[in-house]
């Protein structure tokens, strides 16, 4: 095969795979000039370089919206540093994944063997673009929320329209006298300011809640307090805890005179509502 020959089925190769000039000038040299042969050289070469990644922490990336029709999804899709989350192909992919995600009703694992618009997987393209941009790149978490109550969506630190770093969704009951777009929306920013953890201390898994009251009373035994306060002490901050970390019992970002309880109150004009559920990922939260 002539130089003139290869550096032409080297670009090639380069524009399809996206993939650097010394890994596709071996892969042709690999395949005797062969693109769909060198295609597979490199998607096996990349599946041996993801796997070497994924050691590596991602804890930056995007959090993505989908809405249709009164329907909720969002996604977390992670990359190691932020310089990559502003990359075109990692948004773009990002995008594409997030409608898939949609149609699936957030199912990962139906997700990754979904196809996407080139014809191949969600995890068959992961695996390229982790080959191409040279990070660990991992689809983390999702959840989807149907239209039998009203969902209101709130981005913060948004990079395009429901694209950013912190997305809440909060779902209402529905009111048939009353639009509650407004107080949806706040509701939803609420969310992603306050990170509730729960709709209410019923919510609270009772692992949480004891893990909690077993390091206020270590700390407070450290502190030297006697078993009688220790306790009583105690009691005060584990209440204190879950009206910190409950959705209606949390302070009013808009009015901190109020609770959340009492604003959806004032709203309710007759019909009450109720707050059905709610969703806030945060990018990176919880990554050691």
């Amino acid at each position: 095969m002539t130089d003139k020959k290869n550096l032409e089925n080297i670009k090639k190769l380069r524009e399809i795979t996206g993939v650097g000039f010394s890994d596709c000038k071996l892969a042709i040299a690999e395949n005797n000039g062969d693109i769909e042969k060198s295609i597979e050289y490199l998607r096996k070469k990349g599946i041996a370089k993801a796997s070497k990644k994924m050691s590596r922490v991602a804890a930056e990336g995007l959090a993505l919206l989908n809405e249709k029709e009164g329907n909720v999804s969002v996604i977390e899709i992670n990359s190691e540093t932020d310089f990559v989350a502003k990359n075109k192909d990692f948004i773009s992919f990002c995008k594409e994944v997030s409608e898939i995600n949609f149609k699936n009703k957030s199912n990962l694992d139906l997700l990754k063997s979904s196809k996407m618009k080139n014809g191949k997987t969600v995890e068959e393209n992961l695996i390229t673009l982790i080959s191409k941009i040279g990070e660990k790149i991992t689809i983390r978490r999702s959840k989807y929320l149907d239209n039998k109550g009203l969902n209101f969506a709130y981005v913060h630190n948004s990079l395009e329209k429901n694209i950013g770093k912190v997305a809440a969704i909060v779902q209402l009951s529905k009111n048939s006298k009353k639009d509650l777009k407004e107080i949806g929306s706040k509701l939803a920013m609420h969310v992603a300011a306050q990170a509730p953890i729960a709709i209410d201390e019923n919510g609270i898994k009772k692992e949480v809640l004891d893990k909690e009251l077993e390091i206020i009373k270590e700390e407070l035994k450290n502190s030297g307090k006697k078993a009688d306060m220790v306790e009583k002490i105690s009691n005060g901050k584990i209440k204190k805890f879950i009206s910190d970390n409950t959705l209606l019992n949390q302070v009013w970002i808009m009015d901190t005179k109020m609770k959340v309880s009492q604003v959806i109150e004032q709203h309710s004009d007759g019909e009450k509502i109720k707050i059905l559920d709610f969703v806030r990922f945060k990018v990176g939260e919880g990554i050691d």
